[in-house]
C-alpha cells in the first residue's frame, strides 16, 4: 500500500527549509556568450554555469533586462545548511512530495546546499506538499 499523497516516506529526512523573499528567472544564453553586466555577484541570489551548450544564469528577476527569453516568476527554497556532502536522499526529500502534488521544480545544489525552485503560482501547493512531508518553512524577509 503506498503511503498517502505528501506523507513522510521512512528514512527521508524531515528538512529545514527557507523561503526566499525574491522572485527568480532562469535565463539562457547562447555557448559563448560573456557573462552579462545585468548578473551582477553582489545580487541577493546568482548561479552561472557555462557548458558546451549554453551560459545558464539563475538570479533575481529584478535584475534581469525586459524582453530577454527567460523563465521568470520562480521561487527558490532553500535547504538550511551547509549539507555534508555525502548526504544522501535531501533532493529527493524535497522533489518527491513536489513531483506527486504535479509540480515541476528547477534544482541547484551549491557546496554547501540545495535549493529548488517553483512556480510563483504554485507556491501555496508546493508549500502544503513540503509541510505534510514533514518539512519546516521559513518565510525569509527581505533585507
Amino acid at each position: 500500500m503506498s503511503p498517502p499523497l505528501g506523507a513522510r516516506l521512512p528514512g527521508r529526512p524531515a528538512l529545514p527549509l527557507e523561503l526566499l523573499p525574491d522572485t527568480i528567472a532562469i535565463c539562457r544564453l547562447p555557448a559563448g556568450t560573456s557573462l552579462p553586466a545585468w548578473a551582477h555577484p553582489s545580487s541577493t541570489f546568482l548561479t552561472v554555469t557555462w557548458t558546451a551548450e549554453e551560459l545558464s544564469i539563475t538570479t533575481v528577476q529584478h535584475a534581469v533586462p525586459p524582453g530577454l527569453p527567460c523563465e521568470r516568476d520562480y521561487r527558490a527554497l532553500r535547504v538550511r545548511g551547509p549539507l555534508p556532502l555525502d548526504l544522501i536522499g535531501i533532493l529527493a526529500a524535497m522533489a518527491d512530495p513536489l513531483a506527486e502534488a504535479g509540480l515541476g521544480i528547477f534544482a541547484i545544489s551549491t557546496y554547501d546546499t540545495d535549493y529548488v525552485l517553483v512556480k510563483a503560482r504554485d507556491l501555496d501547493v508546493a508549500l502544503a506538499a513540503l509541510e505534510r512531508a514533514g518539512h519546516r518553512i521559513q518565510r525569509l524577509e527581505r533585507l
